[in-house]
């Protein structure tokens, strides 16, 4: 029997030009990523028209479908499934799906946002995982509880984040073109307690100085050198040669300067963004709640996740991602109002139960894609609200008040468990919850009184045709 995910799969297929028109298959939280051949013969009309379908991203890259959180992670192997017969062709053209993205996606800007996060979102469940168990521990600790049992949920969920340096590199390496282990083994060098008695410049070098950016420059640099050698390495010497020169050169570098250069980025970093919130605390969390949506809409939110990562490593916590995760409390606002005004649209009305869960939980694409961006004033107003939340926060910033998140990845009401500051979980997260509210309240009204104004469903379709033309116009402009 099929069940309604198999049938989901196979009805998106023959949409997008059927398995001889599908390159690579891959997904992430909320999005079905389609490498395609010809995009010409892909039917947006009747993805649309599908009901799990929430949207569609073609933004140079792969072609996004949005499902929705749990429901991509179901339909992506049924997906892949219908495709095992085309195994090794997808395998064969791989390097010239990499190609055509190159020629096609054009700005360097663009191709680096996106591979650092191709590097860091396959991460995102472990630091999700080990957020909430450190999130938890902290909390027995606070309490006095269970003291057995602190001692070995903090093993737990330290682990990964002392040896993330490891992982970045793998990923890094991969991403970039070269032998993953050998990133990762270069990585390495940045955790490795040894390095203490490593003296650069007369000073004593410090275990993971420069986190995960020193292990992105180090594996980055280790691709580089082992393509160099693999060129100039006769056969015969290559398994032997290629690996060592890449290992023992780039692990020098990595000592005697990516390390410091990396450690000092990462202090500003941290310092940049405590200066940001307690110095311009509420005109900072305006601006970057009413931007956070824009980002996401692009996919480039993701670019932010090595931010983040140094500031967990740096500070215990991310002041950045509560502030950033007002711009979805705006966005659930918008598509309450709009559940309200346009009461009689049985279809929006629809979309919006079946997506509104997954908004408060902080996944915002089913809300952006299948109701405040098809409808146009809506996603203005949503970041209207996300502006007001932002600044709430900001504010008690700028009274010493910090709020932040022991992991990335989810937010709105899922952020609870993870928050963490400087003033004790209670005040933190009245703080948090308090932005929430003004983000709901803002986006909502901000919407009702001037978001929808003459929108009837009529006009609602037309305006989605409008936004997938604008949306592609800019796209290809830019």
């Amino acid at each position: 029997m099929r069940t309604p995910d198999s049938l989901t799969a196979a009805a998106i297929l023959p949409l997008v030009g059927g398995p001889a028109n599908v390159l690579s298959v891959a997904h992430c939280m909320t999005r079905l990523r389609l490498g395609l051949r010809d995009r010409s013969l892909v039917d947006e009309e009747g993805l649309r028209a599908l009901p799990a379908v929430l949207g569609l991203v073609a933004d140079g890259g792969a072609y996004q479908i949005v499902l929705g959180p749990g429901t991509v992670a179901r339909v992506t192997p049924e997906f892949e499934a219908l495709l095992t017969t085309t195994a090794d062709r997808l395998a064969l053209r791989g390097a010239e799906l990499k190609a055509d993205r190159s020629r096609r996606n054009a700005t360097p800007l663009k191709l680096l946002l996106r591979r650092i996060a191709d590097i860091f979102v396959p991460l995102i469940p472990a630091l999700i995982g080990c957020g909430v168990v450190a999130g938890l521990n902290g909390l027995l600790i606070n309490l006095g509880l269970l003291t057995g049992l602190t001692p070995a949920l903090t093993a737990i969920a330290s682990g990964f984040m002392a040896l993330i340096a490891v992982f970045v590199g793998y990923n890094t390496a991969k991403e970039f073109g070269g032998t993953p282990i050998l990133g990762g083994a270069v990585a390495s060098v940045v955790v490795y307690a040894g390095v203490a008695k490593v003296t650069v410049l007369g000073v004593t070098l410090a275990p993971g100085q420069g986190g995960v950016l020193g292990a992105l420059a180090a594996a980055v640099l280790g691709t580089y050198v082992e393509k160099w050698c693999r060129r100039r390495v006769p056969p015969t010497l290559d398994v032997l040669l290629t690996p060592t020169v890449t290992v023992l050169l780039t692990g020098l570098v990595t000592l005697y300067a990516l390390m410091y250069v990396a450690g000092e980025l990462s202090s500003a970093i941290g310092t940049a963004a405590d200066w940001l919130l307690s110095t311009t605390g509420a005109f900072a969390g305006l601006v970057l709640g009413a931007l956070f949506l824009p980002l996401v809409m692009l996919g480039l939110h993701q670019a932010l996740i090595p931010i983040h990562t140094t500031l967990i490593e740096q500070q215990g916590y991310t002041v950045l991602l509560p502030v950033l995760a007002m711009a979805g409390a705006g966005q659930v606002g918008a598509a309450l109002a709009v559940y309200v005004r346009l009461r009689h649209d049985t279809s929006l009305r629809t979309t919006i139960r079946s997506a509104l869960p997954a908004g408060l939980l902080g996944v915002g694409e089913p809300l952006i894609y299948g109701v405040s961006l098809p409808l146009g004033r809506p996603f203005l107003t949503a970041c209207a609200g996300g502006a007001a939340g932002g600044a709430f926060i900001g504010f008690f910033s700028m009274l010493g008040d910090q709020v932040g998140s022991t992991a990335i990845g989810p937010s709105g009401w899922a952020l609870f468990p993870l928050l963490s500051g400087n003033r004790g979980l209670a005040l933190t997260a009245a703080i948090y919850a308090g932005g929430l509210l003004t983000g709901y309240v803002v986006g909502f009204a901000a919407t009702y009184l001037f978001g929808l104004g003459g929108v009837t469903p009529a006009r609602r379709a037309e305006q989605a045709a409008e936004q997938t033309t604008e949306q592609t116009t800019v796209q290809d402009l830019s």
